[in-house]
């Protein structure tokens, strides 16, 4: 198949998405993956595989044009959200590779679905996809998403191999006091999306001193029922309980805990936060820490490359996780291998 070819098959991929987005209703076995957050998820993914954005996309990397020798890409796909690996999937594929994957225990029916509808799409992608069970084999690069401990074991094994290996990151969101409700509710989307599992999700906020944290709860009500799911509410208990027992100030609006910590890694139900003193000297620290960033969150035009409140999930075809050019590593490959 040529690019053209590949291009029709995931724009009819996008039809098939929004067609029949109830299957994936009976296959789902993770139950942080609520219908809500799963046609979510779908929804995006539909909405970005069409004609016009697969070709300016692609377009982008004219050695796609040229016909290569497939490389067999494995990729060790993560399950923290639904369909968190597409992308990756999408970009083995659409380079003309073959996708070779591993599933994760939290997501081992959705990546196999999507698989099924791509082929029912176009059967010549059969050939080029294959799910392994056990140990990934038989592949010529890797790609593989985990936490920072995996990573580690990731460049043992991996590391002789062309790879990208991606470690722990998380979002921050910086509020200078001028935002408006509606950018506020936003902004909880940012946060609670998801139960807050993914990476794109904000963690940590960044406020003006003197900033009043009742702006910030009063526009996550939306969000209230979600102490209603039965893990995030063990979830919510057991931070709030270890709080009280260390004596740890926080903010509490009976579904989401904050309090004030530097890190920017947070427990699930939890948010961190803390305070500034200028916008510049902010800007510099977050410059300094830009590897532990996947999405920094703010008003429009404050920061260079920061995403506005409530897209922090909603990323288009070139939002490559890590910041890390998939599409143009995978169009290397052919003379690095």
């Amino acid at each position: 198949m040529n690019i053209s070819q590949r291009i029709k098959a995931f724009s009819e991929l996008g039809r098939i998405l929004q067609e029949k987005s109830e299957i994936f209703k009976t296959t789902n076995s993770n139950t942080w993956f609520t219908q809500e957050n799963t046609r979510f998820a779908i929804s995006q993914i539909s909405g970005y595989l069409n004609y016009k954005n697969l070709n300016k996309w692609t377009d982008a990397y004219p050695e796609l044009q040229a016909e290569k020798k497939a490389q067999r890409i494995g990729v060790i796909l993560a399950g923290n959200i639904p369909l968190v690996g597409f992308h990756d999937f999408l970009c083995v594929l659409i380079s003309g590779n073959i996708f070779v994957g591993k599933l994760s225990s939290k997501d081992d029916k959705f990546p196999l679905l999507i698989a099924d509808l791509l082929i029912e799409a176009e059967p010549r992608f059969e050939k080029f996809i294959r799910f392994e069970n056990d140990r990934l084999s038989d592949f010529d690069a890797i790609i593989a998403t985990g936490s920072n401990n995996s990573a580690r074991y990731f460049e043992y094994y991996f590391g002789k191999y062309p790879n990208i290996i991606r470690k722990n990151r998380n979002s921050v969101a910086v509020l200078t006091g001028n935002e408006t409700d509606k950018e506020l509710e936003l902004l909880s989307d940012d946060i609670l999306m998801y139960f807050g599992l993914g990476c794109r999700n904000v963690s940590k906020l960044f406020l003006p001193k003197g900033y009043k944290l009742d702006n910030v709860f009063k526009n996550t009500l939306k969000y209230k029922d979600i102490i209603n799911h039965n893990k995030y509410s063990n979830n919510y208990g057991y931070n709030r309980a270890i709080f009280l027992m260390n004596n740890v100030v926080f903010y509490d609006n009976n579904f989401m805990l904050i309090t004030e910590n530097q890190a920017y890694a947070s427990p699930v139900s939890v948010v961190h936060f803390e305070y500034y003193d200028n916008i510049s000297e902010l800007k510099k620290e977050l410059k300094i820490n830009i590897e532990n960033i996947q999405c920094l969150v703010s008003q429009k035009g404050l920061f260079e490359n920061s995403v506005y409140f409530g897209e922090s999930q909603k990323p288009t075809l070139s939002d490559y996780a890590d910041n890390i050019d998939t599409m143009k590593w995978l169009t290397s490959l052919n003379s690095n291998i």
